[in-house]
């Protein structure tokens, strides 16, 4: 993984900016732009060298994932080892990562050093993926894969939501995964009209919907899917709102190109919801990008106006929630090619009744 072609990326934006470096603080971008995986990380980028700085703990994992700048370890406050790495660097006016930042630590910066505030610059660089974290993503999705094929097996009458969960969740681990993506969803009967419920220890009832929202952690980079299942044949209502969901998701599939815009992908997904009548069922937006974070650049959301670039991850999601029924959101995330958009999940998407 070049982390310095990167960082080069973002060396072009300093003039446009008006600033003589960039200040990197929040810990995926820091890991985009250096690799460096610790809780406590910081990396200045300037239009000559690099400097990245961390703390006495991390002294010996940066020496193993940091290469291409300057390392320098602080014992204390951060401030004064900026200060430094800017007199070193020649450098006074740094741009930083305004939504990371607190006004403490803002108070403390601009001490040492004239800060410009800046909104999303790594971040737009991360939507689009290169070869490495496609396949990293494309491996915590094949976990996610191979779990859900394997609690399937395990549905049925009395399990819990939140023993499902567990199941899941633990099933991901022993697959390979370091962790849960996100907190998992399960949600049964009518707690499926609730888009992000919380597992209880509600049991699971014949007759009951089972929507499950989950995804594994891998090297870093988060897999986000979902599925819907019954227990027992579901009603006819259920029936026909499952298979407009599936249509829905299809179509925003299909949408997905680069250079489409988000609202555009958004509103191929809606319409035939809308045109059913049931858009007010629909409250959420389409999907989201995915990689380094579960929710990152771009979003499908109604009226947006940025593209989405090829290489970008982007999940699909749309669903239909009928309070005190229950609801089904079908999830993929989806690669966008140049030849056009790839789904990564194998889960079967045809209704399953167990």
């Amino acid at each position: 993984m070049n982390h310095q072609s990167r960082r080069d990326r973002l060396r072009l934006r300093l003039g446009e900016l008006g600033v003589e470096a960039f200040l990197a603080t929040s810990n995926p971008n820091v890991r985009y732009l250096t690799g460096f995986t610790g809780s406590n990380g910081q990396v200045l980028v300037s239009r000559g060298r690099d400097v990245f700085l961390t703390d006495g703990r991390y002294e010996t994992q940066a020496s193993r994932e940091v290469e291409g700048a300057d390392r320098r370890v602080y014992l204390a406050e951060f401030a004064p080892a900026l200060a430094e790495a800017c007199a070193g660097l020649g450098v006074r006016t740094v741009a930083f990562e305004a939504t990371d930042v607190t006004v403490a630590r803002y108070e403390d910066l601009s001490a040492v050093c004239d800060l410009v505030p800046t909104r999303g610059e790594v971040e737009a660089l991360r939507r689009t993926k290169d070869e490495d974290e496609l396949r990293r993503i494309r491996e915590a999705q094949a976990i996610s894969d191979a779990a859900f094929g394997q609690v399937l097996e395990r549905v049925r009458a009395g399990v819990t939501e939140r023993e499902l969960a567990v199941d899941l969740e633990s099933t991901m681990r022993g697959l390979g995964a370091d962790d849960r993506a996100f907190e998992t969803i399960v949600a049964f009967g009518s707690s499926a009209a609730e888009p992000h419920h919380a597992p209880t220890d509600r049991a699971l009832e014949a007759g009951d919907v089972v929507k499950m929202d989950f995804g594994a952690l891998a090297a870093g980079y988060h897999a986000d899917m979902t599925r819907t299942v019954f227990l027992g044949r579901p009603s006819g209502e259920l029936r026909e709102v499952y298979e407009l969901v599936r249509t829905a998701q299809q179509a925003g599939i299909d949408a997905m190109r680069g250079g489409a815009t988000e609202g555009a992908v958004d509103a191929a997904a809606r319409g035939p919801i809308e045109e059913a009548g049931f858009g007010p069922a629909f409250p959420h937006g389409l999907g989201h990008g995915v990689g380094l974070e579960i929710h990152e650049r771009p979003f499908l959301r109604r009226g947006g106006t940025d593209t989405v670039p090829e290489g970008a991850v982007v999940t699909v999601e749309p669903g239909i929630y009928l309070e005190g029924v229950g609801g089904v959101r079908i999830e993929d995330m989806v690669e966008v090619g140049e030849d056009g958009p790839r789904p990564l999940p194998t889960s079967p998407k045809e209704l399953i009744v167990l």
